[in-house]
């Protein structure tokens, strides 16, 4: 199978907002209004955990009917902390992303819990998104100045 190629293009609303465009679909993106915004959304490092959780939730039914078992509901919970001090350029300490992340899965399965091991061995090995937040990935910035004719 080919490389499968992920879109989002967007444009700032304020300092604190952005407005992201996938698909069909339009992503607010926005900081709680202690940290300037107006709360109107999740803010970029929610949307990470949120990524997280999604695709944990993808892998996890994909697995479960690989190895014959069905996931009635699959509860996820999932947290991470950030020292912001980095994010606002009082120290450089620490570096400026998550510290940890933790994620609970709760299945409402009939599976042993035998089987569920196995089960979470195998989702964590193929989901992408923990692969990307656990390995370095390439990632490329660049400015384009915007002219006016």
């Amino acid at each position: 199978m080919s490389d499968l190629i992920f879109k989002v293009h967007g444009e700032s609303a304020s300092p604190a907002k952005f407005i992201a465009k996938t698909r069909n679909f339009r992503l607010i993106i926005d900081e709680p209004e202690d940290l300037g915004g107006t709360d109107e959304n999740a803010n970029p490092v929610e949307y990470v955990l949120a990524g997280l959780a999604g695709c944990v939730n993808v892998v996890g039914h994909l697995v479960a009917k690989e190895l014959g078992f069905t996931i009635n509901t699959l509860k996820i919970e999932v947290e991470g902390s950030i020292n912001p001090n980095k994010l606002f350029g009082r120290s450089n300490a620490e570096r400026a992303g998550f510290k940890q992340i933790s994620l609970k899965l709760i299945p409402d399965t009939e599976a042993p819990i035998e089987t569920l091991v196995t089960w979470l061995k195998i989702v964590q090995e193929r989901c992408p998104v923990k692969d990307n937040l656990l390995n370095a990935t390439p990632v490329s910035l660049e400015v384009e100045k915007q002219y006016t004719i």
